[in-house]
């Protein structure tokens, strides 16, 4: 699509509600005038959904920000207009801008925690925004906020008013900002990556509850995302963004049966859809007599509280009673929503935290080892982590960081582990000359060939992924798969893939198990998991993954009358054990209550 085009409603539709005309956002860096986004145009009706998609840098954030007038002080609108209901945005004095949001106009934040206020109530919260913008009492805007809580579907909202963020799970909090943009029914709201933080199950949710406010308002919708999976379900229009342009402009079934740019058809290509594992499935590795890793009842638990004796009065049972093994070359997939003990488990085989039962890793048990053991044991077992940036050392360079775990294990001199670096940054479709950078030089799927590079260093016989793709694009998720699965079949390495997002982990996994508050639930291979779920609990996690498909339109999922149970039990009391029971050829399931 030129960049001239407009992304318009259909002819014969009234005045639109936002109607963007060549906006331009520029960035003033060292004296010098950069566009962040350039020419950009399109329209938007009353009650209807425009997504507005494409990578990371795109500009899709700071087209978002620009509307609200919220850009950071060196950036700033340099050309063209924004006209919501006939008012040109960029234009308004800062005084006025701050009356309409909120009223007019509102947000919904990536992640909830950091837009609410750790130190006020959720109450005091979402009073202030109502009192800020209309001349209620104390009284009313109470009532308002608590018929607001109520209508996204919060359970309890008086009891709710009394809480602090913290105090609430990441779905709970993103409902919150729900309530809070739409309490005083703006005509256009903004959602910029409103999903993206959240378990699939709470993002179906959160999608399906937006749609149905939609409905009853008519407000606008802004939805910013990468997920095409949210944009098939949620939006009528698509406008998709490459490097600060518009590429390409139509409604979504359209966009989707038809894609007109090569961009769009590589970004819906690289989008990881339930059943297309079954294509890729590879022999699974046969049972070994040695696993690479095995646990057997392993528990983790923290105590917390404190009587007045200094003694817990509570504990988290984060894992309990968890036993599965992983063999030679074999990718095990872990699933299950926040919470439910992926990662601990990740870390207790790392030796990160204190563990009951037994937890081997290439036959040695992690109980009782010296700390020359512990040591040794790093040597067989890696970790990649979901955020790159946050696990390499901003001060070092990254050749430095690839180089550092051999320099720690005393492997080979200063030029043997300089070649050894070089020959991993080849292998994961960098260059040598690139390893004197410093991790900000990077792209995001760049760092994480980086952090796959560094678990690789000292010939590891187990890695694991924890959400290791998670926060990537589509197309770089994809790259970084397809790497994972080139590696394994060079090097025979096995993979702990730890994720949330079920259609990923078909597409990477030979087999999974199901978590759920600390249990397994579900375990057997991907076939056995993908297309004959038994537990309900796996059966909601594989309903609620977005299809990439607009002529698929699902019905509303039914909501959960309660919130997930909390993993805390008092001292001297604890779950009940699920007992898994096996449906033929391996597949384990719990037995549901």
């Amino acid at each position: 699509m030129s960049q001239s085009q407009t992304a318009t409603a259909p002819s014969g539709a009234t005045a639109p509600l936002l109607s963007v005309r060549d906006l331009t956002v520029s960035v003033r860096d060292r004296g010098v005038v950069r566009p962040l986004v350039a020419g950009l145009s399109f329209d938007l009706n009353a009650g209807e959904t425009l997504a507005i998609a494409g990578e990371s840098g795109s500009g899709k954030s700071i087209t978002s920000l620009a509307l609200m007038g919220l850009l950071p002080n060196n950036v700033s609108v340099t050309a063209g207009q924004a006209l919501l209901e006939g008012t040109d945005l960029p234009q308004l004095p800062e005084a006025q801008m701050r009356r309409w949001r909120g009223a007019r106009l509102a947000m919904i934040f990536q992640e909830p925690m950091t837009s609410l206020n750790p130190v006020h109530t959720i109450g005091s919260q979402m009073t202030e925004a109502i009192r800020a913008h209309e001349p209620v009492t104390a009284a009313a805007a109470r009532a308002a906020a608590i018929e607001a809580l109520r209508k996204v579907r919060i359970p309890e909202p008086d009891r709710r008013m009394k809480q602090y963020p913290h105090e609430l799970s990441g779905g709970m909090r993103q409902r919150v900002m729900i309530a809070m943009a739409l309490a005083l029914r703006p005509a256009l709201l903004i959602a910029d990556e409103p999903t993206t933080a959240l378990d699939v199950t709470v993002q179906r949710e959160v999608l399906d509850l937006l749609r149905a406010l939609q409905a009853e308002t008519g407000t606008a919708i802004i939805l910013i995302t990468h997920d095409m999976g949210v944009v098939a379900e949620s939006a009528d229009r698509v406008v998709v963004m490459r490097q600060g342009r518009m590429i390409e402009s139509a409604p979504v079934r359209d966009l989707f049966a038809a894609p007109q740019q090569d961009y769009t058809r590589k970004l819906l290509a690289a989008v990881p859809r339930l059943g297309a594992g079954a294509e890729r499935a590879k022999p699974l590795p046969p049972a070994a007599p040695a696993p690479v890793a095995r646990l057997v009842d392993a528990r983790v638990h923290f105590d917390i509280g404190a009587n007045f004796l200094g003694r817990p009065t509570h504990r988290v049972h984060a894992v309990e009673g968890v036993s599965f093994d992983i063999r030679p070359g074999e990718t095990f997939g872990l699933v299950g929503e926040s919470g439910c003990g992926k990662s601990t488990i990740a870390k207790a085989l790392a030796g990160l935290v204190p563990h009951r039962g037994h937890v081997e890793v290439d036959g040695k048990a992690l109980a009782g080892l010296t700390a020359q053991g512990k040591r040794d044991i790093c040597r067989d077992i890696q970790m990649v982590f979901q955020d790159p940036m946050a696990a390499l050392d901003p001060r070092m360079t990254v050749g430095e960081a690839v180089a550092e775990p051999l320099l720690i294990h005393g492997i080979g001199t200063a030029a043997e582990r300089r070649a050894r670096a070089a020959e991993l940054f080849e292998r994961v479709g960098l260059t040598p000359q690139q390893m004197t950078r410093y991790p900000h030089e990077f792209s995001g799927g760049q760092r994480q060939r980086i952090c796959v590079a560094r678990a690789l260093s000292l010939k590891p016989k187990l890695i694991i992924c924890d959400e290791s793709v998670s926060a990537l694009d589509v197309s770089v998720q994809a790259q970084v798969l397809d790497l994972l699965e080139e590696l394994q079949q060079e090097t025979g390495v096995s993979f702990l893939f730890i994720s949330h997002d079920m259609a990923v982990v078909e597409n990477v996994v030979d087999r999974l198990a199901v978590m759920y508050l600390g249990q397994i639930v579900e375990m057997g291979t991907r076939d056995q998991i993908f297309t004959n779920p038994q537990h309900g609990y796996t059966r909601r996690l594989l309903d609620a993954v977005p299809i990439p498909d607009p002529a698929r339109q699902r019905p509303p999922q039914p909501q959960r009358s309660t919130e997930i149970p909390s993993p805390i039990w008092p001292i001297g009391s604890s779950p009940e054990s699920v007992r898994l029971r096996d449906v033929g050829g391996g597949h384990l399931v719990a037995e549901e209550g």
